[in-house]
């Protein structure tokens, strides 16, 4: 792959095959993160599991202490009842039925995340088919089905990030913006760090943190020591 001047200048920074304490990560990468455009922050941790046995699967949620930096537009699909409370929790777009034959009719995908509750899975569900793909669909795993919608959408709102292991048997997780400063991305990476750690499998056996990098949206990556407690 080709790589422009800036990057090639943000790599020669980063000593080869060194590993850095995660606050001097995050300041090699914030240093490295040159795009004229506030970049997003990620970590890419790769894990000793084997994603194809269902016990070795790795999946959550957590609530970034400083937030994500992103804006998130929620939709909230509930009866009646509950729409009120959607709306003063903060939902962006709150609805019934409707909501569910605006999807199918229109194929409206202006939002990041739906919020339900589990007597309207019912009609949510027939929706797989279009919003699984988009990684849309909500589900109980990632509290994004669940009777407390006032709590689901505001911690949604506050900085909630899923976590899941791909089949490569690592996490992609974004951990907030460069405008951050090393401070808060380092309570924002180890308060990921330490779910990871705690959603550990029991069939999981060896070294669990493999490797961890942290990266800009344009920036070179950077790896990060794993030498914690497993």
């Amino acid at each position: 792959m080709k790589r422009g001047k800036n990057y090639i200048e943000s790599a020669k920074l980063i000593e080869a095959g060194k590993t850095y304490e995660v606050a001097d990560a995050l300041a090699l990468v914030l240093e490295t993160a040159k795009a004229k455009f506030d970049e997003t922050i990620e970590i890419h941790a790769r894990l000793g599991v084997d994603p194809r046995h269902a016990d070795q699967q790795v999946r959550g949620v957590v609530v970034l202490p400083n937030g994500t930096g992103r804006s998130v537009r929620v939709l909230a699909i509930v009866k009646a009842d509950k729409i009120d409370i959607a709306k003063a929790a903060g939902a962006d777009f709150v609805g019934s039925e409707e909501m569910v034959q605006k999807i199918q009719t229109e194929n409206w995908f202006d939002y990041d995340v739906i919020v339900t509750t589990p007597d309207m899975m019912g009609q949510v569900g027939r929706l797989g088919k279009v919003l699984g793909p988009k990684g849309l669909m909500p589900s109980p795993k990632s509290g994004t089905v669940a009777m407390d919608v006032d709590k689901a959408i505001k911690e949604i709102k506050a900085g909630k990030v899923e976590y899941r292991v791909d089949k490569q048997a690592i996490v992609h997780c974004i951990i907030g913006k460069k405008s951050f400063g090393v401070e808060k991305l380092t309570e924002n990476y180890n308060t990921l760090l330490d779910a990871l750690i705690k959603a550990k499998p029991t069939s999981a056996k060896g070294t669990y943190l493999k490797s961890i990098y942290v990266t800009s949206t344009m920036g070179p990556s950077v790896r990060v020591t794993t030498k914690v407690s497993q």
